[in-house]
């Protein structure tokens, strides 16, 4: 029995720390059941497709429990933690009485906890409310259980079966993941998520839903087609002779739980080569006098303190050529059937971070002076090395630009960011024999590659963008000239 009124509970409910994202990841408990908190006190640290943040208790009280344990993802609008609010200090409920949700299974698989990361700046943003069930994956902590190994396996690895373990506790049954329906039931779908199933030729009745009141969404129909491409791997039987002793080395293999960055990048990798038809063309160019202009530019009293490099005057080529070409910086509306163009650029940047490839943006980039670009750029790339680039700076990118150069790669063939329409990959900037002034001289050269959805850009549009890039980056004059 508990100890307070119910009217003296609050329940704190996983808000959406981004703009549309549906879950979030319990990284770290900061309290546990028992303490006081105050309005505005960090509780935990949540991971989401977009981030790492920190979430303020918006009111002050006990903690009376906390619903889920370290490693388990939360649906946006579900109750976290329950706070007794009434002034009480009462302990936490015994265990017979926690709620089924903080109890981990005892035979979830475990994974190896998370290093701490730096302080990042609270986010609380509005709650948003779920209708689906929640989907979790335990993480190896201080309340999770060890997994229990099956019979055979240990066998395997030890020559001999272990001792039978003592029979576990019955659990509640997890909630069951959403069916696709019944035979002869037409399943729930909007007209664009029908058509866009039937252009990538899915059967919406084997499609499961995850959307409100079973409703099947867009990214249902892209994973179904992500399940469809993705082959099973075969393995070869090794010959005879070359069969591994029972007891084999079990680090051969590592297993990374794909979630969080890495899970969101991948889902919009798919949905963006499976919707968007690309065309990629390609240039290689002289910038010998963009890498003086480089020089000079370092050494101007207007850009101290800033960092000047290549990608610098890039940016600023890429952003003068939308200006001359506006109708490649646009998006396709699937529902409203509309091209919408965009009359302003947010300058999206690839950026590898610890927690994966992520892609922040300058906002209204085309407005910015070149020492304001610059400075952008720089705090840009500082803040997304730090992990601390917010949710909010990776929204609304019109173009983007990455830059495979700085691994040595020549050149690529970029995947669209989902929503944009067009993407340059800049290669590895190297001394050339050139044919300069009718004399074969050595020059600086690179590779520029631009990928562009060919819905809204036709060959024309994207080859002089990509011509106009090519063309300043040679003469970089023309940054004045056709500025």
């Amino acid at each position: 029995m508990t100890t307070m009124t119910e009217a003296s509970v609050r329940e704190f409910k996983m808000p959406d720390v981004g703009e549309g994202l549906t879950e979030a990841e319990i990284l770290k408990w900061y309290v546990q059941p028992g303490d006081t908190v105050t309005d505005g006190q960090v509780v935990c640290e949540v991971e989401t497709a977009k981030a790492a943040v920190e979430l303020p208790i918006p009111y002050d009280g006990v903690v009376r429990d906390l619903h889920f344990p370290e490693g388990t993802t939360v649906d946006v609008g579900t109750a976290i933690i329950s706070v007794d609010v009434g002034g009480g200090s009462a302990a936490p409920a015994p265990a017979a009485e926690q709620p089924a949700a903080a109890q981990p299974a005892a035979a979830a698989p475990a994974e190896e906890p998370k290093a701490a990361g730096s302080g990042r700046q609270p986010v609380l943003v509005g709650y948003g409310v779920a209708t689906s069930s929640t989907r979790r994956r335990p993480r190896k902590g201080p309340e999770v259980p060890v997994p229990q190994v099956s019979t055979a396996i240990q066998t395997e690895l030890n020559g001999h079966a272990p001792a039978a373990p003592a029979a576990p506790a019955p659990a509640a049954p997890a909630p069951a993941a959403p069916a696709a329906p019944a035979g002869g039931e037409r399943p729930l779908a909007k007209p664009p998520v029908r058509k866009l199933a039937k252009d990538l030729g899915v059967d919406l009745t084997t499609v499961v839903p995850t959307g409100p009141d079973g409703i099947i969404t867009r990214e249902d129909v892209h994973a179904a087609v992500a399940a469809a491409v993705a082959p099973e791997p075969q393995v070869a039987p090794a010959p005879a002779e070359a069969q591994a002793p029972a007891s084999y080395d079990t680090t051969r293999e590592t297993r990374i739980p794909v979630k969080g960055v890495r899970k969101a990048t991948a889902a919009a990798m798919v949905g963006s080569a499976f919707t968007a038809p690309h065309v990629t063309e390609f240039v290689t160019v002289d910038v010998t006098r963009t890498m003086k202009l480089v020089e000079e530019l370092k050494a101007d009293k207007e850009f101290a303190g800033l960092r000047v490099n290549p990608l610098l005057l890039i940016s600023k080529a890429l952003l003068v050529a939308i200006r001359r070409n506006p109708d490649v910086n646009a998006s396709w509306d699937e529902a409203a059937q509309e091209i919408v163009v965009k009359h302003y650029v947010n300058l999206g940047i690839a950026a590898a971070t610890p927690r994966g490839l992520i892609v922040p943006n300058i906002k209204d980039a085309h407005a910015q002076t070149l020492p304001q670009l610059a400075q952008s750029l720089g705090e840009l790339v500082a803040t997304a090395r730090d992990g601390k680039t917010s949710p909010a700076a990776m929204q609304g990118g019109t173009v983007t630009i990455t830059n495979v150069g700085v691994f040595g790669v020549d050149t690529g063939t970029p995947i669209l960011n989902p929503g944009e329409s067009a993407i340059l990959a800049v290669g590895a900037i190297k001394p050339q024999p050139w044919v300069h002034k009718g004399k074969v001289k050595p020059r600086q050269v690179t590779t520029l590659a631009l990928s562009f959805d060919h819905r809204l850009v036709d060959g024309e549009l994207g080859s002089k963008v990509l011509a106009d890039v090519a063309a300043i980056l040679e003469q970089p004059k023309r940054l004045i000239t056709w500025a």
